[in-house]
């Protein structure tokens, strides 16, 4: 494995999401008590099934970024630094807007309040960061230019 420290992070990203995949489909299929309730997990109003698909295709796309970084198979790109960079702070910065109205403002909307999914959203931000990161900073990659 290469970069290592990139890759723990991206790995830390995508299991941390994994987690809360997991632990939203445990408490729709099979509920258990040491897990907060299933509507805990649930951000928006889009049905869990949809949910679920976007979920598992964002995982999907974390694993492949994770293995390409780890494995040496990563191609660094310039332009896509500056375009994650920018995605990834815009996110991270909505992200904190939204933890921050929602604990500030008693009468918020309640996906203001939705604490999981909020935290899970800076969980997103910052692998966009780290991906931002790899792109600009990884030594030992091709680089293509666009």
């Amino acid at each position: 494995m290469q970069h290592s420290l990139h890759t723990f992070l991206l790995l830390a990203f995508l299991l941390l999401f994994a987690a809360r995949v997991i632990g939203q489909a445990i408490q729709r299929w099979i509920p258990q008590s040491f897990l907060p309730p299933f509507e805990s997990f649930q951000g928006s109003n889009f049905p869990y099934e949809f949910l679920l698909l976007i979920q598992i295709f964002i995982l999907f796309i974390m694993f492949r970024v994770t293995w390409q970084v780890g494995w040496g198979q990563f191609v660094r790109r310039k332009r896509s630094a500056r375009i994650f960079a920018w995605v990834g702070g815009i996110y991270l910065i909505g992200s904190i807007a939204r933890i921050l109205i929602g604990a500030m403002l008693p009468t918020a909307h309640a996906w203001f309040k939705a604490g999981i999914p909020a935290f899970f959203h800076l969980v997103l931000a910052g692998f966009i960061i780290v991906l931002a990161i790899c792109h600009s900073k990884m030594p030992n990659f091709e680089t293509k230019k666009i």
